[in-house]
């Protein structure tokens, strides 16, 4: 494990990490970014922390909408045969998949601290998210219909007076969260160099029809190194943060 600070933001490098375990650390940090509101701790940036990480074993996280489970399309067979777990999460958003190769990052942040309420933070998140692919040569963007970020076409907007018309465009990063005292906890998950193959055994997110794709599907033998996408969104993410706080 190692660490770095970005003033607002402490920035630990977890490795590779079953969701368990990631899970337990999450809620470690949480408890002392709560705490630091009244006493204040020298381990933490002024927001609080992000765990950067990939999952290993590889696996499909299943949150407690209603119908999350039933876009889990692996049998049992199928999910030994490729070395999945399946794991229930009490993040927000619908069933993903995490594995190596995969840029997880859960930013344990005072949203009082930054200025932020719960949307305006998931859209920081989808900022950031696109700037680190900016910096590496892709043009990504949001879909008005669906939270993350995407690849390949037009930004999606909801049309004037009716439904929300989904783009074609490639999820990249998925996003869920989860706010408790207003320190948020889960995150993003960015696919650098991710198996997108796994993902064939869910319905991504609960969006039928909608494809995935990597900073590798997209730059071939450009893609950046697992080390590059940690330092350059922990960056940002402290940057986004802090230029928030700046404004309220």
């Amino acid at each position: 494990m190692s660490a770095n600070t970005h003033g607002w933001l402490r920035a630990i490098d977890l490795g590779s990490v079953a969701y368990q375990d990631a899970y337990a650390e999450q809620l470690g940090w949480l408890g002392r970014v709560q705490n630091a509101r009244e006493t204040p701790d020298a381990d933490l940036g002024t927001a609080g922390v992000v765990l950067l990480l990939e999952h290993d074993p590889p696996v499909i996280t299943v949150s407690r909408r209603p119908d999350a489970r039933s876009h889990l399309v692996a049998t049992d067979e199928m999910l030994k045969a490729h070395g999945v777990t399946v794991e229930e999460t009490d993040r927000g958003g619908d069933i993903t998949y995490h594995g190596p190769g995969q840029l997880v990052a859960y930013p344990i942040v005072d949203l009082n601290s930054a200025g932020l309420n719960l949307h305006g933070y998931m859209r920081l998140l989808e900022g950031v998210v696109i700037d680190v692919c900016a910096e590496f040569g892709i043009v990504s963007n949001r879909d008005a219909c669906a939270t993350g970020v995407w690849v390949g076409g037009e930004e999606s907007r909801e049309a004037d007076g009716g439904p929300c018309e989904p783009s074609g465009n490639a999820k990249i990063c998925a996003m869920g969260v989860r706010v408790k005292r207003w320190v948020t906890m889960h995150g993003l998950a960015l696919n650098v160099r991710t198996n997108l193959d796994h993902f064939g055994l869910i319905v991504p997110c609960g969006l039928a029809g909608r494809t995935v794709t990597s900073m590798g599907q997209q730059l071939g033998g450009g893609c950046p190194s697992m080390d590059d996408v940690k330092r350059s969104l922990a960056g940002k993410l402290a940057s986004a943060l802090e230029s928030h706080a700046s404004r309220v």
